[in-house]
């Protein structure tokens, strides 16, 4: 038997070590209803939380907006009744769910603009600095998990372990302020090099604003990239090393196979679906971007503009940027759930 027809034949191993496929015309579509019940059902309850979750926070909205000045009683009840804070809670309730379910979440108390407006606005900038951060957290955590695994218990795979470990343990406020100590601000005789933070510096135009806004992007994604790759290596390295134990590998080693073909075509596939699971997670969490590291380096986006929310507290701009960080985060880990039969169509029975 030839070398040529052993990837054929671990292909049929690993087919029948998998058991039998299931028929997706049968299993699929009640699978597919199951999740998009579910889904919907978690919105829900995202709305109903959001609304009563946040009435919990001490302060009064009004007189925190009118700044500490001295205000009648007659003026801060036209501004309850201007923003519905007069009704009864119940009348409230009804309103805010029956708006939102139309894409309305109110008036924004301190900027008096849409909520769904200022979403909007700061939407772009999360996913820019997130969504930079995730593509390269993400690429780097699958390759040297991969590698981890592969070479474990040798010099390299303790580093890169440990590492993670310490890295993910930091709270990524307190990495950030430490990079706009160092490379911001500068220490002894390291001067300083990027900006300590917003998104850019104002006045440039052309190639010359992407190079600026690129200047102010490099602390917090490499804050973000620190801080998060070490849980996608630490997944995908523990669900290789129970990959790697399996009889198909062994059989496909004894036939021949070059080991670095038999991690790739192999073993890296099957142990995929716990870190796609992680993958879809940290996608949805996106467009929540991370409140603490936005706010450190007064970056303009979704995290920033929750913190100034809860400030006031700003009650449709923070029932509506939540609803969006946990509907995000929801409907990732449907569409996770709906690619896993894709991978293994044992998961759809």
């Amino acid at each position: 038997m030839t070398a040529d027809a052993t990837p054929a034949l671990v292909e049929d191993e690993q087919r029948t070590a998998a058991g039998p496929r299931v028929r997706r015309g049968s299993a699929y579509p009640r699978y597919l209803a199951g999740k998009v019940a579910g889904a919907a059902v978690s919105l829900l309850a995202v709305l109903v939380t959001s609304f009563f979750l946040f009435r919990l926070i001490p302060g009064d909205p009004v007189k925190t907006m009118t700044g500490g000045r001295q205000v009648s009683a007659e003026q801060l009840a036209a501004y309850r009744e201007e923003f519905g804070l007069d009704l009864p809670l119940w009348r409230q309730f009804t309103d805010y769910c029956g708006k939102a379910l139309t894409g309305d979440f109110g008036t924004s108390y301190q900027f008096r603009a849409p909520v769904v407006d200022k979403i909007t606005e700061a939407l772009p900038n999360t996913l820019l600095l997130t969504g930079t951060a995730f593509v390269l957290y993400t690429a780097l955590g699958i390759f040297l998990g991969t590698r981890s695994a592969w070479r474990h218990g040798k010099l390299g795979d303790r580093v890169n372990t440990g590492l993670a470990l310490t890295l993910y343990s930091i709270p990524s406020f307190w990495l950030g302020l430490l990079l706009i100590i160092v490379l911001s601000v500068g220490i002894g005789p390291l001067p300083g090099m990027f900006p300590t933070g917003g998104m850019e510096s104002g006045g440039e135009e052309g190639f010359a604003h992407v190079l600026d806004v690129a200047h102010h992007l490099v602390l917090p994604v490499v804050t973000l990239v620190a801080v998060e790759y070490g849980q996608t290596l630490l997944v995908t390295r523990s669900a290789l090393l129970d990959e790697m134990g399996s009889d198909y590998l062994t059989t496909a080693r004894a036939k021949g196979l070059r080991d670095d073909l038999v991690r790739r075509r192999h073993a890296v596939p099957n142990a995929l679906l716990p870190t796609v699971t992680l993958i879809f997670i940290n996608l949805g969490r996106t467009v929540a971007g991370v409140i603490l590291v936005e706010t450190v380096f007064s970056w303009p986006g979704l995290g920033g503009l929750f913190y100034q929310a809860l400030s006031v507290p700003d009650l449709p701009l923070v029932q509506g940027l939540f609803f969006v960080f946990a509907a995000a985060v929801i409907l990732m880990n449907t569409l996770a759930d709906l690619v896993y039969p894709l991978l293994d169509p044992r998961v759809a029975r």
